[in-house]
């Protein structure tokens, strides 16, 4: 992949490749960023190009296009060729220099799911910081690992393109002290120990979306609900993150695809007491709760709400309860409710789930959703009358990592 920027016209400003790497999945999409930081929507993604490689280490499958949109490959590999994310990574390289070979990116931005209590922001990549995000990964086992190696991997195909880690944590880092804090005794809270918040990438998407879609009510006290296979919660005000129901690990708040969300601590204890070891536990929590645990089926809520069993339906009631019961919370937070969002996977498209949630909260905040911009879709979904607006957004996560890789390519320009 060639390192130096290509010419380009004025004004059409740095295309930039975004990576987000998964357990099992990297997920590539390219990005031309606007020069102007003012500017309303600030990236787009650019023409078709893109790419994905999924099922690394079981069933390889690449998958990726062209600028103009045009299929490069769409394959299975054997496992023996693609085994791990740094072969991944180089294969993937492989098929998008053929679609990129005209608009070669200048920076590579990375979702980084942890950057603890020192990343406030996006920052440049070196080997420090390499080593310092290593030393989150037992806060973050199912995403740190993944993250960490599309960067290696990159560094080892192309050691001088600029490499930016944007972090899921950072959004949340203004939140006050109260919002940080646990009842542990307080030199804990030197230590690192405290409440983080994840998802922030999807947060700060939707606080600057909603800004242009209703600017007035961006500016007021805003819930976002990011329910997807991981789910949760954030409180906004005036587009800033006030409170999240993530905490020091994305186990904390809702109950999630495989994770259990809020757990009694003695839980664990009394796992331990059992005889489990930490492994043990850690897969229990992790992979094997939440929906997936409750129901008994599985962790993807289209195959729970079209699913007749008993089991399947505590698990979608237990799900919409604890949502609804953690907007109340959060609406303490704020000192009230402007406005409520859903987003993600699931906040995006289920509106059984949507219906129920809002439901539950008619007689609190006075709610009331139109079953018909709801069944489809619709971006305003509250019926005339309710005291408070409801949206669905989609969000982008990987627009906001384009965004700020564009400005950390900037800041280095200029220095």
């Amino acid at each position: 992949m060639n390192t130096t920027s290509a010419a380009r016209p004025a004004g059409e400003g740095h295309v930039v490749l975004v990576v987000n790497a998964g357990s099992s999945s990297i997920k590539c999409s390219v990005y031309r960023v606007i020069d102007d930081p003012q500017a309303e929507e600030g990236a787009r993604a650019l023409f078709g190009a893109g790419g994905q490689i999924e099922g690394i280490g079981v069933a390889p499958r690449v998958v990726a296009h062209m600028a103009d949109g045009r299929l490069i490959v769409d394959e299975t590999f054997p496992v023996s060729q693609v085994d791990d994310h740094d072969a991944a990574f180089r294969l993937l390289r492989l098929v998008l220099a053929v679609g990129l070979r005209d608009t070669p990116p200048v920076a590579i931005g990375h979702r980084v799911v942890h950057g603890g209590a020192r990343y406030a922001d996006a920052v440049l990549i070196d080997d420090a910081v390499l080593a310092e995000l290593e030393s989150l990964t037992p806060l973050a086992p199912l995403h740190q690992p993944h993250n960490l190696a599309a960067i290696r991997a990159v560094r080892a195909a192309a050691p001088g393109l600029v490499q930016v880690a944007c972090f899921d944590t950072a959004f949340h880092a203004g939140n006050g002290i109260l919002a940080q804090l646990f009842a542990l005794p307080y030199g804990y809270y030197g230590d690192g120990i405290r409440r983080y918040g994840f998802h922030g990438l999807s947060y700060e998407y939707i606080a600057r979306k909603l800004s242009s879609v209703a600017p007035e009510l961006a500016r007021g006290r805003v819930i976002v609900a990011h329910l997807g296979n991981g789910a949760s919660l954030c409180a906004m005000h005036a587009g800033k993150s006030v409170e999240t129901t993530m905490g020091l690990t994305a186990l904390d708040g809702l109950p999630m695809g495989t994770r259990c969300g809020m757990l009694d601590a003695g839980a664990v204890l009394w796992m331990m007491a059992r005889g489990m070891n930490r492994e043990e536990i850690e897969h229990l929590l992790y992979q094997e709760s939440g929906l997936k645990g409750l129901s008994g089926i599985s962790s993807d809520m289209r195959e729970l709400l079209a699913s007749e069993s008993e089991q399947a339906k505590l698990a979608v009631e237990f799900f919409c309860y604890r949502i609804a019961q953690d907007v109340g919370k959060l609406a303490v937070s704020l000192g009230g409710l402007d406005a409520l969002v859903f987003t993600g996977g699931i906040g995006e498209h289920a509106a059984p789930v949507r219906a129920a949630v809002c439901a539950r909260l008619g007689p609190l905040v006075g709610i009331e959703i139109d079953d018909g911009a709801n069944d489809a879709n619709r971006q305003r979904l509250d019926a005339h009358g309710s005291r408070v607006p409801v949206f669905a957004i989609p969000t982008d996560e990987e627009a906001m990592i384009a965004l700020h890789t564009a400005r950390i390519l900037r800041a280095t320009q200029r220095a």
